[in-house]
């Protein structure tokens, strides 16, 4: 597992052997950086990674020039993973790991984020409960993107809170982008 681009491309990632994390693919992580490379400015931009496992996705922005990331996992051992890959890539003044559930943290934070990464387990009972929470609690900035990885057997569609710009498929995954109703669309 390593950085794709950036100024930490190709640097190697600790990889989750031990642990019960789906990171997410290359593959994958390449084409959701292709897809905002159009979309969103990462320059400064300030990311959400929930239910960050190894915090690939997260460095990966931070690579790509994002200035502070939020790793969120409510496992201590993935805690301590993120906590070793972002020191081996010496970017802690970028960084902050919660140890925690995402639900909560979604639902107590004060911050707005530019990007919302969320890989949870395919089988998480509250999956489809993640977009609602962001949108409706207001995290997300209002030209910003959530991205959920999941399984195809989730379905998500749009709502009054959100719509879903794309979704991208990968074999079982479906990497599925989310937005803020545009003003003109209501």
């Amino acid at each position: 597992m390593r950085v794709i681009s950036g100024y930490l491309k190709n640097r190697q990632l600790r990889p989750a052997n031990k642990l019960n994390i789906r990171p997410a693919t290359d593959r994958v992580k390449e084409t959701i950086f292709n897809v905002l490379q159009t979309r969103l400015d990462l320059e400064d931009a300030s990311i959400l990674d929930l239910f960050a496992g190894t915090g690939s996705l997260g460095i990966e922005a931070i690579s790509r020039a994002a200035s502070k990331a939020i790793f969120v996992d409510s496992s201590t051992k993935a805690c301590k993973l993120i906590k070793e890959n972002i020191q081996i890539l010496g970017i802690e003044k970028y960084c902050e790991i919660i140890c925690t559930d995402a639900i909560k943290f979604i639902e107590h934070s004060q911050l707005k984020f530019d990007l919302i990464f969320a890989d949870p387990p395919y089988e998480y009972p509250k999956l489809k409960e993640i977009p609602i929470k962001i949108f409706s609690n207001n995290i997300l900035k209002l030209k910003g993107y959530l991205i959920i990885e999941h399984s195809k057997k989730t379905v998500f569609e749009d709502t009054e809170l959100y719509t879903i710009e794309l979704q991208k498929e990968f074999g079982n995954t479906i990497v599925t982008f989310f937005q803020h109703i545009k003003k003109e669309e209501k």
